[in-house]
């Protein structure tokens, strides 16, 4: 069965950090494009940051450009979102996405998301 198994969320003060990571179970992730997304009560689902399979391409969200780096160690066949400066708007829950293909565009990726979806993990950015 193909996984999507996130890790990383949590309570976190404005300017602190958290890493998400995002663990493929039953598949390889080496020929897969990932992205991040979020999802915040009342609002819709927002493309954060995406990855080519070989890493050599990415896309941020505006909002947080600068801020959040998207990375991938396929040996051990995860992805990676570090987020620091992190910002009460922040607060959302977390899915990783792949889809599948080497010639996945990241922009496009990040606009539509993936075929296969992570369970989420909550973030939340409080004093």
């Amino acid at each position: 069965q193909l996984q999507l198994v996130e890790s990383g969320g949590g309570l976190v003060q404005p300017g602190g950090s958290l890493r998400h990571s995002c663990a493929a179970s039953g598949f390889t992730l080496d020929y897969y494009a990932i992205g991040w997304f979020r999802q915040a009560p009342g609002k819709e689902r927002e493309g954060v940051s995406c990855i080519s399979v070989s890493g050599g391409s990415t896309n941020y969200a505006d909002s947080v450009k600068g801020r959040f780096t998207i990375s991938r160690d396929n040996a051990k066949n995860t992805v990676y979102l570090q987020m620091n400066s992190l910002k009460p708007e922040d607060t959302a829950v977390y899915y990783c996405a792949a889809q599948r293909g080497i010639f996945t565009s990241v922009q496009r990726m990040c606009a539509t998301g993936g075929t296969y979806w992570g369970q989420g993990t909550q973030v939340t950015v409080s004093s």
